[in-house]
């Protein structure tokens, strides 16, 4: 098996990998005792191991912002977005009215999580409004808070330099060139769209993934953007994601739109490698990479359906019981 290995059409599997037959079962069995729906785990370039329906689109949900962070690394580097632009340079507000204090905000406070702006936001979950901070808490730059106002300004702003669509540009960029399977912008349930809503004039901008397309972004990021000796993202600019900007309690750190792997630290009950990071969407969606161990994870859950989540006590127990078959 070699590390520089990607996919091409479809995945190739993994031969003799080493991990324990038992310690794998365990795993599975805890994924058919809840809500799980997909897991992958891909090491060396290769499908190591794949349980659930993995071909499926699934809601990304909060994955959508790493995704984004990852894309806008090529505008940065073109000059298209400068990651010190104001949001009064860029002319960014909202419908309540930013003050000037607010919109001394750069994309760099926004990228970081680190704004100041709690205007009222869309795509919000319960747990992100019961963590927001009250309007004019903080200024610009001086406090970490995950706040949906920033990831759904930073949409706006990533339209209004490249003249395209959230999930036009990742086609284009990233779905198209590593040759995801289940990537489709036609028809009736399309793997990109926008939201609008009532209390902001930013949109979400929301995709569908498989297991299986969701773990070729995952390995993309961890080969720092090069897919088969080609340089899709920046040099660098992953590395400049991943750095841990903030620190995120329990969660560990947080980067460009990515949560990092902190002492350790990430999810309830397990020591996870050091240098992991993840993109987590609500109800139980991770892509996870594991750099120190060429290892990227993906686990889904059908959150279409009303009730069904894995929540970071259960994954956590899932993480702990694949580290334990790997060893």
């Amino acid at each position: 098996m070699t590390t520089a290995a990607v996919p091409h059409a479809q995945w190739d599997k993994a031969v003799d990998a080493g991990w324990s037959a038992e310690g794998l079962a365990k795993l599975e069995h805890q994924l058919g005792a809840g809500d799980s729906a997909a897991l992958m785990i891909v090491q060396g370039g290769q499908v190591l191991h794949e349980w659930g329906d993995t071909a499926r689109p699934y809601h990304c949900h909060s994955i959508r912002k790493s995704m984004l962070a990852v894309m806008m690394g090529e505008d940065v580097d073109a000059g298209r977005i400068r990651l010190d632009a104001t949001l009064a340079e860029l002319g960014i507000d909202d419908n309540e009215g930013l003050t000037d204090r607010e919109r001394q905000a750069t994309v760099y406070d926004l990228l970081t999580a680190r704004s100041g702006v709690y205007h009222p936001a869309g795509y919000e979950t319960g747990w992100m409004q019961s963590i927001k901070e009250a309007r004019h808490a903080h200024g610009p730059g001086t406090f970490w808070c995950y706040n949906n106002w920033d990831f759904n300004a930073l949409g706006t702003i990533f339209v209004q330099a490249t003249g395209e669509s959230v999930g036009t540009a990742f086609a284009k960029r990233i779905a198209q060139p590593i040759g995801m399977e289940n990537f489709d912008l036609t028809g009736a349930q399309p793997s990109a769209w926008t939201e609008s809503f009532a209390e902001s004039e930013h949109d979400a901008y929301p995709f569908r993934l498989s297991a299986r397309d969701l773990a070729r972004f995952g390995l993309l990021c961890l080969r720092g953007g090069d897919w088969n000796s080609t340089q899709l993202v920046r040099p660098g600019w992953i590395a400049d994601c991943l750095r841990r900007y903030s620190h995120a309690g329990t969660r560990g750190a947080y980067g460009y739109m990515w949560w990092l792997e902190r002492d350790g630290v990430m999810f309830p009950g397990v020591h996870m490698p050091v240098g992991s990071y993840a993109a987590f969407g609500a109800g139980g969606h991770y892509c996870v990479v594991m750099p120190d161990r060429d290892l990227v994870v993906v686990h889904r859950v059908d959150t279409d359906t009303p009730g069904r989540q894995v929540d970071p006590h259960r994954f956590g127990a899932l993480m702990r019981a694949l580290l334990e078959a790997a060893a």
